[in-house]
């Protein structure tokens, strides 16, 4: 004899289990899709934190120059292109730039202050001054940072991009537009000093 109702308890045990599979399905994407996002916005922000401490060193440097140019202007006057190049690449430097324009001039900075720290180094006046000396120790540490967050900055975005390019993280980034960022570091071509191509 068949009870009341058995028939209906066995159907409904495979349905069950389906429905609690197809959870289980959304439960483990919707986990995965929340810890992906997650991780990629943990990685934007370090970009974004790694480029304001490049930007300050910038600004740092930039306004840092000025002061060394003056102190060895007089003591330098056979020496003016090197000046003339210091200024110029100063002169460059666009906080609002594009992050690749903003490299590409940072390295012509670079470049003009090694070739004036140079020059200071030839000229034992110079070397025996105390403000000089300041200056010059302050430039070279400020350089030193710039490279130091170079590193950590592209290290970020390499990241970043690879994370974004990459299963399973391809599919939000198309959903979200997240576009790979920027390096820090100048196209080729784009690192010759100012008034260099004039001479």
């Amino acid at each position: 004899m068949t009870l009341p109702g058995t028939d209906a308890g066995l159907g409904g045990a495979p349905l069950f289990a389906a429905i609690f599979a197809v959870l289980l399905v959304v439960a483990i994407v919707g986990y995965l899709m929340v810890t992906t996002y997650n991780a990629v916005m943990a990685l934007r922000q370090r970009i974004d934190k790694a480029w304001a401490n490049i930007d300050v060193v910038l600004k740092q440097r930039h306004d840092q120059l000025p002061a060394l140019v003056s102190a060895v202007r007089g003591l330098l006057a056979f020496e003016s292109g090197v000046l003339d190049d210091v200024a110029r690449a100063r002169a460059a430097y666009a906080p609002s730039a594009p992050i690749p324009a903003q490299a590409a001039t940072s390295d012509v900075t670079t470049t003009a202050v090694r070739s004036l720290l140079a020059v200071v180094e030839a000229y034992p006046d110079l070397q025996s001054a105390t403000s000089v000396l300041d200056l010059q120790d302050e430039i070279e540490r400020l350089e030193s940072m710039i490279a130091d967050r170079r590193e950590l900055y592209n290290d970020q975005v390499y990241r970043y991009n690879t994370r974004i390019t990459t299963w399973p993280t391809l599919p939000l980034a198309w959903l979200f537009r997240w576009l790979p960022r920027p390096f820090f570091s100048a196209a080729p071509g784009e690192t010759t000093p100012p008034g260099t191509a004039l001479r």
